[in-house]
């Protein structure tokens, strides 16, 4: 699963970077977790900029999921195409508030 989950984050975060709409930012491709049966693939994904421009990259890979899941038929052998949903990388942001908590403690 780890070897078809990283196949399919580098395809993903090829075809990103061809999508032609504006609404999308500087996005990162962080992970993909593909369900056992191989129907379902969560994408993980970060986005630099303010939570506006994160919203709007948000609606735009929502726009261009089809597109994007089309363009990994070719690129990858599997049994079953995945139905792709993107979504934030909870790690990130979860990290930063760690590190803001040893901060705090750290100057106490």
């Amino acid at each position: 699963m780890r070897r078809i989950n990283e196949l399919l984050r580098e395809v993903i975060a090829e075809e990103i970077t061809y999508l032609k709409d504006p609404g999308i930012g500087f996005v990162t491709v962080t992970g993909v977790d593909t369900s056992p049966d191989l129907r379902n693939a969560i994408v993980y994904y970060t986005v630099l900029g303010d939570e506006g421009e994160q919203e709007a990259t948000a609606a735009a890979l929502r726009r261009a999921t089809p597109k994007i899941q089309a363009s990994i038929g070719p690129q990858v052998r599997m049994k079953y195409l995945p139905r792709l949903s993107f979504q934030v990388d909870p790690a990130i942001e979860t990290g930063l508030r760690i590190e803001e908590k040893l901060r705090e403690l750290h100057s106490d």
